[in-house]
Protein backbone atom coordinates (compact mmCIF):
# COMPACT_ATOMS: atom_id res chain seq x y z
CA UNK A 1 0.00 0.00 0.00
CA UNK A 2 1.07 3.47 -1.41
CA UNK A 3 0.60 6.35 1.25
CA UNK A 4 1.79 10.11 -0.19
CA UNK A 5 2.15 12.41 2.88
CA UNK A 6 2.42 16.37 2.02
CA UNK A 7 4.67 18.05 4.28
CA UNK A 8 8.48 16.32 5.48
CA UNK A 9 8.52 18.95 8.63
CA UNK A 10 8.82 17.63 12.08
CA UNK A 11 5.18 16.20 12.60
CA UNK A 12 4.74 14.60 9.05
CA UNK A 13 7.77 12.44 10.17
CA UNK A 14 7.57 12.59 13.62
CA UNK A 15 4.16 11.10 14.01
CA UNK A 16 2.08 10.59 9.91
CA UNK A 17 5.12 8.58 8.43
CA UNK A 18 6.37 7.35 11.66
CA UNK A 19 2.64 5.48 11.84
CA UNK A 20 2.30 5.23 8.16
CA UNK A 21 5.74 3.11 8.18
CA UNK A 22 4.73 0.99 11.16
CA UNK A 23 1.47 -0.10 9.41
CA UNK A 24 3.02 -1.63 6.56
CA UNK A 25 2.60 1.45 4.24
CA UNK A 26 4.93 2.59 1.77
CA UNK A 27 5.54 6.49 2.39
CA UNK A 28 6.08 9.37 -0.11
CA UNK A 29 6.85 12.79 1.08
CA UNK A 30 5.83 15.73 -0.81
CA UNK A 31 7.81 18.72 -0.43
CA UNK A 32 9.16 21.95 -1.60
CA UNK A 33 12.14 22.40 0.79
CA UNK A 34 15.09 20.91 -1.46
CA UNK A 35 17.10 19.74 1.49
CA UNK A 36 14.55 17.93 3.23
CA UNK A 37 13.81 15.87 -0.21
CA UNK A 38 17.60 15.43 -0.64
CA UNK A 39 18.05 14.09 2.70
CA UNK A 40 15.34 11.75 2.63
CA UNK A 41 16.24 10.38 -0.99
CA UNK A 42 20.00 10.30 -0.01
CA UNK A 43 19.40 7.11 2.29
CA UNK A 44 15.52 6.56 2.04
CA UNK A 45 15.14 6.93 5.71
CA UNK A 46 15.77 8.97 8.19
CA UNK A 47 16.24 8.91 12.14
CA UNK A 48 13.55 8.88 14.82
CA UNK A 49 14.89 9.53 18.22
CA UNK A 50 12.33 9.15 21.37
CA UNK A 51 13.31 11.64 23.97
CA UNK A 52 13.36 10.25 27.15
CA UNK A 53 15.54 8.87 29.81
CA UNK A 54 15.99 5.61 27.27
CA UNK A 55 16.57 7.93 24.10
CA UNK A 56 15.53 4.92 21.92
CA UNK A 57 16.64 5.59 17.85
CA UNK A 58 14.67 4.09 15.53
CA UNK A 59 15.44 4.05 11.42
CA UNK A 60 12.18 4.90 9.71
CA UNK A 61 13.01 2.83 6.34
CA UNK A 62 11.52 2.62 3.56
CA UNK A 63 10.73 6.07 2.42
CA UNK A 64 10.86 8.55 -0.37
CA UNK A 65 10.38 11.99 -1.06
CA UNK A 66 8.98 14.09 -4.25
CA UNK A 67 9.73 17.93 -5.12
CA UNK A 68 6.13 19.48 -4.34
CA UNK A 69 7.74 21.72 -7.18
CA UNK A 70 7.72 19.16 -9.69
CA UNK A 71 3.98 18.83 -10.47
CA UNK A 72 3.79 16.72 -12.76
CA UNK A 73 5.52 13.95 -10.70
CA UNK A 74 3.27 14.95 -7.89
CA UNK A 75 0.15 14.61 -9.63
CA UNK A 76 1.32 10.91 -10.52
CA UNK A 77 1.70 9.98 -6.88
CA UNK A 78 -1.40 10.88 -6.05
CA UNK A 79 -2.89 8.83 -8.12
CA UNK A 80 -0.91 6.08 -7.63
CA UNK A 81 -1.49 6.69 -3.65
CA UNK A 82 -4.14 3.82 -1.46
CA UNK A 83 -3.93 6.92 1.13
CA UNK A 84 -3.03 11.04 1.02
CA UNK A 85 -2.22 12.63 4.25
CA UNK A 86 -0.79 16.31 4.85
CA UNK A 87 1.23 18.15 7.87
CA UNK A 88 1.93 21.76 5.69
CA UNK A 89 0.63 24.21 8.27
CA UNK A 90 -2.89 25.13 8.15
CA UNK A 91 -1.57 28.44 5.95
CA UNK A 92 -0.17 26.34 3.43
CA UNK A 93 -3.60 24.06 2.73
CA UNK A 94 -4.20 26.39 -0.07
CA UNK A 95 -1.13 26.20 -1.37
CA UNK A 96 -1.45 22.57 -1.80
CA UNK A 97 -4.79 22.52 -3.45
CA UNK A 98 -4.16 23.10 -6.85
CA UNK A 99 -1.89 20.09 -7.52
CA UNK A 100 -4.49 18.14 -5.70
CA UNK A 101 -7.18 18.98 -7.34
CA UNK A 102 -5.09 17.96 -10.32
CA UNK A 103 -4.25 14.52 -8.81
CA UNK A 104 -7.32 13.39 -7.74
CA UNK A 105 -9.34 14.75 -11.57
CA UNK A 106 -7.02 12.51 -12.97
CA UNK A 107 -7.79 9.60 -10.23
CA UNK A 108 -11.58 9.75 -10.80
CA UNK A 109 -11.15 10.00 -15.11
CA UNK A 110 -8.79 6.65 -14.71
CA UNK A 111 -11.25 4.97 -12.77
CA UNK A 112 -9.02 4.32 -9.56
CA UNK A 113 -10.28 3.88 -6.49
CA UNK A 114 -11.44 5.74 -3.56
CA UNK A 115 -9.06 7.21 -1.48
CA UNK A 116 -9.04 9.28 1.73
CA UNK A 117 -7.53 12.52 2.26
CA UNK A 118 -6.61 13.24 6.06
CA UNK A 119 -5.23 16.90 6.57
CA UNK A 120 -3.55 17.00 10.37
CA UNK A 121 -2.55 20.14 10.70
CA UNK A 122 -3.28 22.48 14.18
CA UNK A 123 -6.74 23.85 13.75
CA UNK A 124 -9.93 22.22 13.49
CA UNK A 125 -11.70 20.61 10.77
CA UNK A 126 -8.81 20.52 8.81
CA UNK A 127 -9.48 18.29 6.21
CA UNK A 128 -12.75 19.72 5.87
CA UNK A 129 -10.95 23.02 4.89
CA UNK A 130 -8.43 21.66 2.35
CA UNK A 131 -11.96 20.36 0.63
CA UNK A 132 -13.01 23.92 0.40
CA UNK A 133 -9.95 25.13 -1.16
CA UNK A 134 -9.69 22.38 -3.24
CA UNK A 135 -13.03 23.55 -4.52
CA UNK A 136 -11.94 26.87 -5.05
CA UNK A 137 -9.87 25.36 -8.10
CA UNK A 138 -12.51 22.88 -9.78
CA UNK A 139 -15.65 23.60 -11.01
CA UNK A 140 -18.85 22.70 -9.00
CA UNK A 141 -19.87 19.44 -11.27
CA UNK A 142 -16.18 18.38 -10.75
CA UNK A 143 -16.36 19.36 -7.05
CA UNK A 144 -19.47 16.75 -6.90
CA UNK A 145 -17.80 13.95 -8.94
CA UNK A 146 -14.78 14.36 -6.62
CA UNK A 147 -16.77 14.33 -3.66
CA UNK A 148 -18.54 10.67 -4.28
CA UNK A 149 -14.58 9.69 -4.91
CA UNK A 150 -12.35 11.04 -2.47
CA UNK A 151 -13.15 11.65 1.30
CA UNK A 152 -12.11 13.99 3.79
CA UNK A 153 -11.58 12.67 7.22
CA UNK A 154 -11.25 15.11 9.92
CA UNK A 155 -8.56 14.35 11.91
CA UNK A 156 -6.52 15.46 15.46
CA UNK A 157 -3.22 14.97 15.87
CA UNK A 158 -0.94 15.33 19.36
CA UNK A 159 3.06 15.27 19.18
CA UNK A 160 5.65 17.42 20.02
CA UNK A 161 8.14 16.70 17.36
CA UNK A 162 11.92 18.34 16.78
CA UNK A 163 14.43 18.13 14.65
CA UNK A 164 18.03 18.86 15.98
CA UNK A 165 21.33 18.87 13.49
CA UNK A 166 23.52 16.06 14.60
CA UNK A 167 27.09 15.12 12.78
CA UNK A 168 25.46 12.17 10.83
CA UNK A 169 22.65 14.42 9.62
CA UNK A 170 19.39 15.82 10.59
CA UNK A 171 17.45 13.71 13.44
CA UNK A 172 13.64 14.26 14.59
CA UNK A 173 13.05 14.32 18.02
CA UNK A 174 9.71 13.19 19.55
CA UNK A 175 8.14 12.90 22.96
CA UNK A 176 6.89 9.52 23.85
CA UNK A 177 3.19 10.65 23.96
CA UNK A 178 1.10 10.50 20.80
CA UNK A 179 -2.33 10.70 19.64
CA UNK A 180 -3.97 10.05 16.04
CA UNK A 181 -7.47 10.70 16.10
CA UNK A 182 -9.25 10.07 12.70
CA UNK A 183 -12.95 10.75 12.05
CA UNK A 184 -14.60 7.57 10.38
CA UNK A 185 -17.49 9.04 9.33
CA UNK A 186 -15.63 10.94 6.44
CA UNK A 187 -14.10 8.15 5.05
CA UNK A 188 -14.30 6.91 1.67
CA UNK A 189 -12.36 3.56 1.67
CA UNK A 190 -13.74 1.02 3.68
CA UNK A 191 -10.75 -1.59 2.14
CA UNK A 192 -8.00 1.02 4.01
CA UNK A 193 -5.80 -1.40 6.51
CA UNK A 194 -6.23 -0.26 9.69
CA UNK A 195 -3.06 2.61 10.54
CA UNK A 196 -1.54 1.14 13.67
CA UNK A 197 -1.96 3.11 16.69
CA UNK A 198 -4.30 5.67 15.51
CA UNK A 199 -7.92 6.04 16.79
CA UNK A 200 -10.80 5.54 14.71
CA UNK A 201 -13.81 7.60 16.22
CA UNK A 202 -17.50 8.62 15.29
CA UNK A 203 -17.02 12.12 16.39
CA UNK A 204 -14.10 14.31 16.94
CA UNK A 205 -15.18 17.65 17.99
CA UNK A 206 -14.87 17.01 21.62
CA UNK A 207 -11.20 15.56 21.26
CA UNK A 208 -9.92 18.24 19.04
CA UNK A 209 -11.44 20.55 21.13
CA UNK A 210 -9.88 19.34 24.49
CA UNK A 211 -6.50 19.19 22.64
CA UNK A 212 -6.87 23.06 21.51
CA UNK A 213 -8.17 23.79 24.55
CA UNK A 214 -5.81 22.30 26.56
CA UNK A 215 -3.16 21.35 24.65
CA UNK A 216 -2.13 23.98 22.47
CA UNK A 217 -3.64 26.57 25.07
CA UNK A 218 -0.92 26.00 27.71
CA UNK A 219 1.40 25.61 25.13
CA UNK A 220 0.79 29.12 23.57
CA UNK A 221 0.09 30.94 27.17
CA UNK A 222 3.36 29.52 28.67
CA UNK A 223 5.11 30.28 25.18
CA UNK A 224 3.75 33.92 25.88
CA UNK A 225 4.77 34.18 29.77
CA UNK A 226 8.45 32.71 29.19
CA UNK A 227 8.94 35.17 26.28
CA UNK A 228 7.77 38.20 28.54
CA UNK A 229 9.86 37.17 31.10
CA UNK A 230 13.16 36.28 28.99
CA UNK A 231 12.97 32.32 28.70
CA UNK A 232 14.21 31.07 26.10
CA UNK A 233 12.21 27.40 26.38
CA UNK A 234 9.03 26.27 27.47
CA UNK A 235 10.95 23.73 29.55
CA UNK A 236 13.05 26.80 31.36
CA UNK A 237 9.91 28.89 31.58
CA UNK A 238 8.14 26.15 33.84
CA UNK A 239 10.88 25.90 36.17
CA UNK A 240 9.66 28.61 37.49
CA UNK A 241 6.89 27.89 40.21
CA UNK A 242 5.09 30.77 39.38
CA UNK A 243 4.53 30.18 35.96
CA UNK A 244 3.52 26.38 36.47
CA UNK A 245 1.34 27.58 38.83
CA UNK A 246 -0.34 30.11 36.34
CA UNK A 247 -0.52 27.80 33.40
CA UNK A 248 -2.27 25.16 35.91
CA UNK A 249 -5.05 28.02 36.83
CA UNK A 250 -5.43 29.02 32.92
CA UNK A 251 -6.21 24.95 32.00
CA UNK A 252 -8.51 24.73 35.05
CA UNK A 253 -10.55 27.65 33.89
CA UNK A 254 -10.57 26.31 30.47
CA UNK A 255 -11.47 22.91 31.27
CA UNK A 256 -14.55 24.41 32.82
CA UNK A 257 -15.56 25.26 29.28
CA UNK A 258 -15.02 21.31 27.52
CA UNK A 259 -17.18 19.72 30.60
CA UNK A 260 -19.49 21.96 30.31
CA UNK A 261 -20.08 21.65 26.20
CA UNK A 262 -18.77 17.77 26.03
CA UNK A 263 -19.78 16.38 29.18
CA UNK A 264 -16.02 15.49 30.42
CA UNK A 265 -15.56 14.12 33.92
CA UNK A 266 -13.46 16.61 36.31
CA UNK A 267 -11.18 14.06 37.58
CA UNK A 268 -10.53 13.11 33.80
CA UNK A 269 -9.88 16.82 33.16
CA UNK A 270 -7.35 17.01 35.92
CA UNK A 271 -5.60 14.18 35.24
CA UNK A 272 -5.19 15.35 31.52
CA UNK A 273 -3.80 18.66 32.63
CA UNK A 274 -1.35 16.72 35.15
CA UNK A 275 -0.22 15.06 31.90
CA UNK A 276 -0.47 17.74 29.65
CA UNK A 277 2.07 19.91 32.01
CA UNK A 278 4.39 16.90 32.56
CA UNK A 279 4.87 16.61 28.74
CA UNK A 280 5.67 20.47 28.78
CA UNK A 281 7.81 19.86 31.18
CA UNK A 282 10.03 17.11 29.72
CA UNK A 283 13.55 18.23 29.84
CA UNK A 284 14.84 16.15 27.34
CA UNK A 285 13.15 18.81 24.52
CA UNK A 286 14.16 22.05 24.63
CA UNK A 287 11.42 23.92 22.89
CA UNK A 288 11.80 27.52 22.04
CA UNK A 289 9.05 30.00 23.21
CA UNK A 290 9.46 32.24 20.24
CA UNK A 291 9.17 28.95 18.12
CA UNK A 292 5.30 27.71 20.30
CA UNK A 293 4.47 31.55 20.36
CA UNK A 294 4.42 32.17 16.57
CA UNK A 295 1.81 32.86 14.48
CA UNK A 296 0.30 35.49 17.32
CA UNK A 297 -2.66 36.53 14.75
CA UNK A 298 -3.98 33.49 13.98
CA UNK A 299 -3.82 32.13 17.71
CA UNK A 300 -5.96 35.61 18.81
CA UNK A 301 -8.83 34.26 16.41
CA UNK A 302 -12.52 33.99 18.18
CA UNK A 303 -12.03 30.42 17.22
CA UNK A 304 -8.56 29.95 18.32
CA UNK A 305 -7.08 28.50 21.62
CA UNK A 306 -6.83 31.44 23.63
CA UNK A 307 -10.15 33.29 23.04
CA UNK A 308 -13.23 30.65 22.78
CA UNK A 309 -12.66 29.37 25.90
CA UNK A 310 -12.18 32.62 27.39
CA UNK A 311 -15.64 34.23 25.64
CA UNK A 312 -17.56 31.72 26.15
CA UNK A 313 -17.00 31.29 29.56
CA UNK A 314 -17.05 35.12 30.50
CA UNK A 315 -20.46 35.10 28.80
CA UNK A 316 -21.86 32.01 30.84
CA UNK A 317 -20.88 33.92 34.04
CA UNK A 318 -17.74 31.80 34.70
CA UNK A 319 -14.09 32.95 35.68
CA UNK A 320 -11.77 33.86 33.11
CA UNK A 321 -9.36 35.56 34.88
CA UNK A 322 -5.89 33.79 34.20
CA UNK A 323 -7.34 33.20 30.42
CA UNK A 324 -7.83 37.15 30.25
CA UNK A 325 -3.88 36.90 31.15
CA UNK A 326 -3.28 34.64 28.54
CA UNK A 327 -4.93 36.63 25.98
CA UNK A 328 -3.30 39.93 26.95
CA UNK A 329 0.11 38.42 26.89
CA UNK A 330 -0.39 37.29 23.52
CA UNK A 331 -0.70 40.83 22.00
CA UNK A 332 3.02 41.67 23.89
CA UNK A 333 4.60 38.96 21.75
CA UNK A 334 6.99 41.51 20.02
CA UNK A 335 9.29 39.34 17.75
CA UNK A 336 10.46 40.80 14.79
CA UNK A 337 11.66 37.17 13.07
CA UNK A 338 7.71 36.34 13.20
CA UNK A 339 5.76 38.34 10.50
CA UNK A 340 2.48 37.82 12.13
CA UNK A 341 4.36 39.34 15.19
CA UNK A 342 5.54 42.46 13.10
CA UNK A 343 1.94 43.30 11.84
CA UNK A 344 0.33 43.25 15.08
CA UNK A 345 2.79 45.38 17.12
CA UNK A 346 2.52 47.50 14.20
CA UNK A 347 -1.23 47.62 14.32
CA UNK A 348 -0.96 47.86 17.99
CA UNK A 349 1.15 51.14 17.49
CA UNK A 350 -1.25 52.40 14.44
CA UNK A 351 -4.32 51.83 16.30
CA UNK A 352 -3.95 51.54 19.48
CA UNK A 353 -4.75 48.13 22.13
CA UNK A 354 -8.14 48.76 22.30
CA UNK A 355 -8.80 48.61 19.08
CA UNK A 356 -6.46 45.48 18.38
CA UNK A 357 -8.26 43.48 20.65
CA UNK A 358 -11.47 43.82 19.03
CA UNK A 359 -10.16 43.80 15.38
CA UNK A 360 -7.81 40.73 15.90
CA UNK A 361 -10.13 38.36 19.11
CA UNK A 362 -13.58 39.17 17.70
CA UNK A 363 -14.89 39.73 21.27
CA UNK A 364 -18.02 42.40 21.37
CA UNK A 365 -18.23 42.15 25.04
CA UNK A 366 -16.62 45.78 26.26
CA UNK A 367 -16.31 44.30 30.12
CA UNK A 368 -13.95 41.40 28.71
CA UNK A 369 -12.03 43.98 26.14
CA UNK A 370 -11.72 46.34 29.02
CA UNK A 371 -10.50 43.07 31.29
CA UNK A 372 -7.98 42.15 28.52
CA UNK A 373 -6.89 45.54 28.49
CA UNK A 374 -6.34 45.91 31.85
CA UNK A 375 -4.05 43.17 32.07
CA UNK A 376 -2.09 44.24 29.13
CA UNK A 377 -1.11 47.13 30.29
CA UNK A 378 -0.47 45.26 33.87
CA UNK A 379 2.09 42.66 32.00
CA UNK A 380 3.48 45.89 30.31
CA UNK A 381 4.57 47.29 33.65
CA UNK A 382 5.63 44.39 35.39
CA UNK A 383 6.21 41.36 33.50
CA UNK A 384 6.15 38.98 36.62
CA UNK A 385 3.16 36.34 36.30
CA UNK A 386 0.67 36.35 39.25
CA UNK A 387 -2.46 34.42 38.96
CA UNK A 388 -5.94 36.12 39.77
CA UNK A 389 -5.87 34.84 43.21
CA UNK A 390 -2.68 35.77 44.60
CA UNK A 391 -3.34 39.34 43.91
Amino acid sequence: MKALHFGAGNIGKGLIGYLLNKSGYDVCFVDVNDTAVERINENHNYLLEIIDENRTVETISPVRALDGKSQDDVVDAIVDADLITTSVGANNLSKIAPVLSKGLAKRVHLGKNKVDLIANENMIDASSALKEEIRKNVSDEEMDTLLSHVGFPNSAIDRLSLSEEREEGERTLVEPYYEWLIEKSGMKNPDLPVIKDATYVETLESFIERKLYIVNLGHAATAYKGFLEGYPTIQSALKNPQIEKFLKAILLESARYLIEKHNFASKEMCDFIEQTIKRFKNENISDEVTRVGRAPIRKLGANERLVKPTMELFQKGYQVENLSIAVASAFLFDYPEDEESVTLQAYIHEHGIDEAIAHFTGIKESALRTKIKENYFRLQEDKTIVTSNER
